[in-house]
Parts: C-alpha cells; structure tokens; sequence
C-alpha cells in the first residue's frame, strides 16, 4: 500500500452519510428558494450548513430549520421574528411549526389584517384607475 492510501484510510470518517446531506443547489430545488435566499438565512445566521471548501451540505437539522424559516414567512413573519422563534427553540426544529403563544398569534392575525386592508385598498384605486383609463381610450 502506498503512502497515500494510508494517509486516505487515517482520515476521520464523517458522523453521517452523503444520502442525509444535502448540497445548497438539492435544497434549493427541493423547496423552490433560490440559491441567493438560501445564502442570506445563512449570513443572517438562520441556516448553518456544513462547510467543505466552498460547497455548502446541508443535514436534517437543517433542512428543518430551513422548513420553520418557510412557514414563518408564510405566515409573515420576519426574519428577525424567525430568528427569535428559532432560538427560542435550541436544537428542537420541528418542520411541523413554531411553539406560538396567544399573544404572538393575534399580534400576527392584526398585522395580516391590516395588511389586507391596505391591499384591498390598493387593489380598489388600482382597478378605478385602470376604468378611467380604458374609458378615457373609448
């Protein structure tokens, strides 16, 4: 055997294996988000891939998180909100959701309102000014 197939057979082995890592272009196919997003969570410290050189793998645990930071958008969060959420729950990311209590729950269910309504507006001066519009042409 030459020296550097004892050097190969010395290296430490990885604690998982490939088929539970993902690369950053899997994930990003996989939940639809582009490659740019991905590498934002990770700067504001959301997501924390494995490094080797420049490649990014990404574990269960993190494709978890990165399945929380979704739901939380979803549900209109921000990221600084999902951060807080996120560290509220150390090393017990669920896919399934955040532990949100009353408070959290109306505080957002008055925000999505307010924001309905402010579309809803938009939407009505929108569709007013595209009738003057098309009416002015006739």
């Amino acid at each position: 055997m030459n020296a550097s197939a004892q050097r190969q057979q010395t290296l430490p082995q990885p604690e998982y294996t490939t088929a539970e890592l993902f690369t950053i272009g899997e994930l990003s196919r996989i939940y639809g988000v582009t490659l740019r997003a991905l590498r934002f969570y990770e700067q504001r410290g959301l997501l924390s891939p494995a490094r080797k050189g420049a490649a990014r793998f990404y574990d269960s645990t993190q494709k978890d998180r990165l399945q929380m930071i979704l739901k939380g958008k979803h549900l209109g969060f921000t990221l600084t909100e999902i951060s807080d959420l996120l560290d509220a729950e150390p090393g017990r990311p669920k896919a399934d959701g955040f532990t949100l209590d009353e408070k959290m729950v109306l505080s957002q269910l008055r925000h999505l309102e307010e924001r309905r309504a402010d579309l809803e507006q938009a939407i009505s001066e929108l569709r007013a000014t595209h009738q003057r519009l098309t009416g002015a042409a006739s």
